[in-house]
């Protein structure tokens, strides 16, 4: 396992020596619980410079869809509680209340696990204000613009909030998880961007405005290392509970939360047909191959101090893939 991960952080360790990103932790795990990990570069840059370590915290932005709020939600199926087909309206009845014919009410938790829905990609609600109960009315009472079927944060928020009807708790009130948190110690933790919304460089604190102004949802906000994202893959490799779903095709890139294999995805292409990841737009990665008994995470902060940077992110992540899945470990 050391000469695998030896071998597999020299696209990293190129990527930080030549300024594209600040530093950055590459770890494997297989099937046997047998795990590498590795740290370069810098943790944080501006306004003071710290290194990266094998233990440092990140913001891990979009990995929340996959490492809390898919398997909560997956859990609930197998309990009975919520029925995936359904209509997100089961839990959330006042969902687009005052239009009971719209689309939106007919949207279901399989959809939204997918990203099938015709949420938009993108839309900037911390912008309406700071409140989050405000904010979370927002969501449920906007007449959402319907397009094609995209990759939206809107479908995990939905998520989240239905997460929070059942538990009757905020998310930032419910167990993130063993290993994880909702923030992290600015001493050891990654930075990611200067932000112009809240005037600072943001450390430990969760980075996506969004869930930042809603205090909390289920898209982004998870902090994590390295090792606790290693463990929850470990524990994904042998299992066959209500997680197998995630191994499930939905469409021709995703299964339930996760991305599958297809040509140009970020694990690469040397992996096995059933490998599933997923991706953080701080810079962080997980990936689960199945055949090979083997799974990686590739943790950056690249966005630090801007997301206005090409750091090369994308290759980087592929052709760190390519080297954790060749076949003998060296």
């Amino acid at each position: 396992m050391n000469g695998l991960i030896d071998h597999a952080l020299a696209p990293l360790a190129a990527a930080v020596h030549a300024g594209r990103i600040p530093g950055g932790v590459l770890g494997i795990v297989d099937r046997g619980g047998r795990r590498a990990i590795r740290s370069v570069g810098s943790a944080q840059l501006r306004p003071t410079e710290r290194p990266m370590t094998d233990q440092t915290w990140f913001d891990l932005a979009s990995l929340t869809k996959v490492l809390f709020t898919t398997p909560r939600i997956l859990a609930l199926a197998a309990d009975g509680r919520i029925d995936l087909d359904a209509p997100l309206t089961t839990v959330i009845p006042d969902f687009r209340q005052y239009n009971p014919d719209n689309w939106e009410r007919k949207v279901t938790f399989r959809q939204c696990l997918g990203h099938q829905t015709p949420f938009p990609a993108v839309f900037p609600i911390y912008t309406y204000g700071r409140d989050p109960d405000l904010l979370r009315a927002f969501v449920l009472q906007h007449e959402w613009q319907a397009g094609p079927a995209v990759y939206s944060d809107i479908n995990f928020i939905l998520l989240g909030l239905a997460l929070e009807r059942l538990e009757g708790r905020s998310i930032r009130q419910l167990e993130p998880g063993p290993g994880f948190a909702w923030s992290a110690d600015p001493d050891h933790a990654a930075a990611t961007e200067d932000d112009t919304w809240r005037h600072r460089v943001l450390v430990g604190e969760v980075h996506d405005d969004n869930c930042s102004a809603l205090m909390g949802a289920g898209h982004a906000g998870l902090f994590g290392t390295a090792d606790a994202i290693l463990t929850f893959a470990a524990e994904r490799l042998g299992d066959s509970g209500p997680d197998a779903l995630i191994r499930t095709p939905l469409s021709a890139r995703r299964t339930h939360g996760w991305e599958r294999p297809y040509e140009g995805w970020s694990g690469g292409e040397a992996c096995s047909a059933a490998t599933i990841g997923h991706t953080g737009f701080t810079g962080t990665g997980v990936w689960i191959d199945f055949e090979r008994g083997r799974a990686w995470t590739l943790l950056t902060n690249r966005i630090h101090p801007t997301r206005h940077f090409d750091s090369g992110i994308v290759a980087l992540r592929r052709a760190t893939g390519n080297l954790v899945s060749a076949e003998q470990e060296v």
